[in-house]
């Protein structure tokens, strides 16, 4: 599910950490990467079990509805079509689902401000509105509303970021990130999938054997960043003559450090991939010069390494495409 930039993000966000503290603990700074990742399921099971909880809540709006002093025809003859809706139900039998609901203790009773206040911006809407009074009637068109719900009401919402933020700190800087893993998921479901289709895994290929296993991937980018940095540091001095190295801005080294372990020590992954990857991480936490500067290092190295075959690549194609 998380893709492999966002990972090699994570990693960067965890080397800056360790390399700016006091502590020469490995094993704690790796255990705090693979809990910051491995916390975003459970934020992942939290975004989605909402949608669960206002089908509920509508449910319960309704029923409540029908006991008022004076209830309106509209009380009495209520519209259904939100509480029935295909794909929370769905979801609300979905096995893995409930069983993930249960393991995080995942549990609203305490929220029904936070529902009502969503509840009722979603049933003020004309989306809503032309949902609840349209024809025709389809998974397709049950699912479209969930969607822009979504989008509309929850992923925006200030106060819904706040709450998550509030209930656990990994989970302040990967909200809306999270939120697009949801929405892929929703996107991903058909009419035909039952109870016991699975929700997707973290990782995308978690094969804890397999060397190239996302996982393994991460432990291995991060050990391998902290023991070669020194090596790394005086490759990067060398490239940099006019730089004093503590000039040299720290995301900006760490970038170029991690992509010196993944040309030297990861031989599956193209150096044009890693190339690219960098560059395009350092578009979001580094400045424009940065970018430039990194790029330059980074072709200066790779020229090297090349001429001294110190970059093995394996699989058909690699070498021939570097």
């Amino acid at each position: 599910m998380l893709n492999r930039r966002y990972l090699r993000t994570k990693v960067m966000q965890a080397l800056y950490a360790f390399f700016q503290s006091n502590d020469d603990r490995v094993d704690i700074a790796e255990k705090n990467l693979m809990k910051s990742i491995d916390n975003l399921y459970e934020l992942y099971i939290y975004q989605l079990s909402i949608l669960v909880e206002l089908g509920d809540f509508a449910k319960l709006r309704i029923e409540e509805n029908k006991f008022k002093h004076i209830p309106s025809a509209e009380d009495l003859n209520p519209n259904y079509r939100f509480v029935e809706n295909r794909f929370i139900k769905q979801l609300q039998e979905n096995k893995s689902f409930l069983l993930l609901t249960e393991k995080y203790k995942i549990n609203w009773s305490q929220e029904q401000d936070l529902l009502r206040h969503f509840y009722q911006k979603i049933k003020d809407s004309k989306t809503f509105n032309d949902y609840m009074n349209a024809e025709e009637s389809s998974y397709a068109i049950d699912k479209k509303i969930i969607i822009n719900i979504l989008r509309k009401f929850l992923i925006a919402d200030d106060g819904l970021q706040n709450y998550f933020e509030d209930k656990n700190i990994y989970w302040a800087d990967d909200y809306l990130t999270v939120a697009m893993m949801v929405l892929k998921t929703i996107e991903g479901f058909n009419e035909n999938d039952n109870e016991i289709t699975a929700l997707p895994e973290l990782y995308k290929n978690e094969d804890r054997s397999n060397t190239d296993d996302d996982k393994n991937f991460v432990i291995d980018l991060f050990r391998k960043t902290i023991v070669n940095s020194d090596k790394y540091e005086k490759l990067i001095a060398e490239k940099t003559t006019n730089w004093e190295v503590d000039r040299i801005a720290v995301v900006d080294n760490i970038l170029i450090k991690m992509a010196l372990a993944e040309l030297l020590e990861f031989p599956s992954i193209p150096v044009k991939v890693t190339l690219n990857e960098y560059i395009e991480i350092s578009k979001g936490y580094s400045s424009e010069k940065s970018k430039v500067f990194i790029n330059g290092v980074l072709d200066k190295l790779i020229d090297d390494l090349k001429a001294s075959k110190s970059i093995k690549k394996i699989g058909r194609g690699l070498i021939e495409n570097n």
